[in-house]
């Protein structure tokens, strides 16, 4: 390999380096600057991938870098910045719980690069590592500012169950819909462009309670494609049942 596609990959590399940077914030004891940098992160992530599309400038370095980058910035940062929190009263359950989601979020990483270019074209079979990522990031991060929140639901309780079942949605089947199914080259509806307008606009009005937007947006995505698969799932089952409940013609007898 002598050749690298440069756009996209310094997206990537900017994409990484926000992520240990993050890390760094967590050493520093500042959550709340580990979070957005987390966050930013996230959009750069969108961007380079979104890029190597539209300029077709899609490789299979490209993959692997970004899948390098994004175990940094979505599995080990959140990982950490939830031990940070977790470990003061109990660090053997941060231990366990922080461990358990950085390996599924390698292993989720390792099986999009070995089943993206099959199953993964326009769906993503499992809860993607930057969605996992957002939102253990924004249960933290509403810890770390809302204190009239957690004074009646406490953070060290609910945090590692929840990040149990994140950490087994990116190893599971349940399909996820992304970014890259959305067509961006070409001609879109008005009202799609005016959509984006009036969230930029809100986004910009919320914008002291992004966490709360954040954790909202993230969580939602998450039980909607748990919700729309076991509904899929219940719907094949009943299909069968009923495939199985009906009478089969009876064959016509053979002429003597």
């Amino acid at each position: 390999m002598r050749k690298v596609y440069i756009l996209p990959n310094l997206f990537t590399a900017a994409s990484l380096l926000a992520g240990m940077l993050a890390i760094f914030e967590v050493f520093g004891g500042d959550p709340k600057q580990a979070c957005w940098l987390i966050a930013i992160a996230a959009i750069l992530d969108v961007f380079d991938g979104a890029i190597a599309r539209l300029t077709r400038t899609a490789s299979a370095f490209g993959m692997n870098f970004d899948s390098l980058a994004d175990l940094v910035a979505f599995g080990v940062a959140p990982a950490l910045l939830t031990y940070d929190f977790l470990s003061e009263t109990s660090p053997g359950i941060a231990t366990g719980v922080c461990g358990l989601y950085a390996i599924c979020g390698a292993l989720r990483l390792a099986r999009f690069n070995v089943q993206a270019m099959r199953e993964e074209r326009k769906t993503f079979l499992g809860l993607p590592i930057p969605g996992a990522a957002l939102a253990v990031m924004a249960l933290a991060w509403i810890f770390a500012n809302e204190r009239t929140i957690t004074t009646w639901i406490p953070y060290r309780a609910i945090a590692p169950p929840f990040i149990v079942v994140i950490a087994y949605l990116m190893v599971s089947k349940v399909p996820y819909k992304g970014f890259k199914s959305i067509p961006l080259a070409g001609r879109q509806p008005f009202e799609i462009l005016v959509t984006m307008i009036v969230i930029a606009f809100l986004l910009f009005i919320l914008k002291h309670y992004l966490d709360l937007v954040l954790a909202a947006v993230s969580w939602s995505y998450i039980l909607v494609g748990v919700a729309l698969y076991l509904s899929r799932r219940d719907g094949l089952r009943d299909a069968h049942a009923g495939a199985s409940l009906v009478p089969k013609r009876p064959e016509p007898p053979d002429n003597p």
